[in-house]
């Protein structure tokens, strides 16, 4: 599917019939999701640009995340988005041309589509489309923010249910891994799109009209990153905090295992010396032998157990 954006006056229209592109004036934006090889090769044709291939899109090296072909730009970056199955992100690439934009990605995006609401809404402030680019990048960032609150909430439950939690469960341990591999992903994507962000305002091509605008981007992307690591320093602790409840639970149980051997230790002594196969044994042929054996037994578990009681060792 392709949506044409283009500035009427004041007001952005739409246009969905991608033949329809080489008759619009003033096209500001042209939005490409998940094309057909014909619309794609159209508009490739029509607009004199190059899109790369979803391969290329998604390498990491700084060549391929952004670079200038003559008076384009060509940008990509990793979108990060929740649903029912977690976190996940996506790449989208942006390729500026002049002043129009072209955005090229695989399946519907939130942030897409909070950004038309937007457009529809303040008209004035989008002439080109670079303003579209930056009101992405900002209502991406915003997204970002959300995402990060969404998981800071979720670290704040797990403390709580960790703190009311007598005996720490694996299901906590499971969700605080998981958010640990959330959290890395979405700092790995807010830390792309810095690197990006940061070789554009370098770059040549981009207009030195926004260059402010651009900063104050990269200024929110720098505190979004240290939220991260706030985020990610109190799943680590939480972590520990788990750790160190299991150590002391089975180190409860350790004890109480000590207790009870040591406890049994001198009835066993007694009951080993009483039991000597000797034919002169002292008390073996005593009516009450049995019985002081049982009570000497008795009254050595209860003075190791008094012992204990008085070392507060239990």
């Amino acid at each position: 599917m392709v949506r044409i954006f283009y500035k009427e006056k004041k007001q952005i229209r739409k246009e969905n019939d991608v033949r329809m592109l080489s008759q619009i004036p003033n096209v500001i934006w042209v939005d490409l999701q998940s094309p057909s090889p014909e619309e794609e090769e159209w508009i490739e044709s029509k607009c004199q640009v190059s899109f790369q291939t979803p391969q290329e899109i998604v390498e990491i090296e700084s060549s391929a995340r952004f670079f200038e072909q003559g008076d384009m730009m060509v940008a990509n970056s990793n979108f990060s988005k929740i649903d029912q199955h977690g976190y996940h992100s996506y790449p989208v690439s942006f390729l500026i041309k002049n002043t129009t934009l072209f955005t090229y990605r695989q399946g519907d995006s939130k942030t897409f589509a909070d950004t038309v609401k937007k457009m529809r809404v303040y008209v004035e402030p989008f002439e080109t489309g670079i303003d579209i680019f930056l009101l992405l990048l900002e209502t991406r960032i915003e997204a970002d923010a959300d995402l990060l609150e969404n998981m800071s909430r979720e670290i704040t439950n797990i403390s709580k249910s960790l703190s009311n939690e007598k005996k720490p469960k694996q299901e906590i341990l499971l969700k605080i891994n998981t958010l640990q591999e959330n959290s890395m992903m979405l700092r790995e994507s807010i830390i792309d799109k810095q690197r990006v962000l940061s070789s554009i305002q370098r770059s040549r091509l981009f207009p030195e009209s926004y260059r402010e605008r651009l900063r104050i981007v990269l200024k929110d992307i720098s505190s979004l990153t240290e939220y991260t690591t706030f985020n990610f320093e109190r799943l680590e602790y939480l972590q520990d905090t788990f750790t160190g409840l299991i150590n002391l639970e089975q180190n409860q149980i350790i004890k109480i295992f000590t207790v009870v051997t040591i406890v049994f230790l001198p009835p066993t002594l007694i009951a080993g010396i009483f039991g000597m196969n000797y034919q002169v044994m002292p008390t073996i042929l005593h009516p009450y032998g049995f019985y002081l054996a049982l009570i000497l037994m008795m009254l050595s578990s209860t003075a190791v157990l008094w012992f204990f009681k008085r070392k507060h060792w239990i």
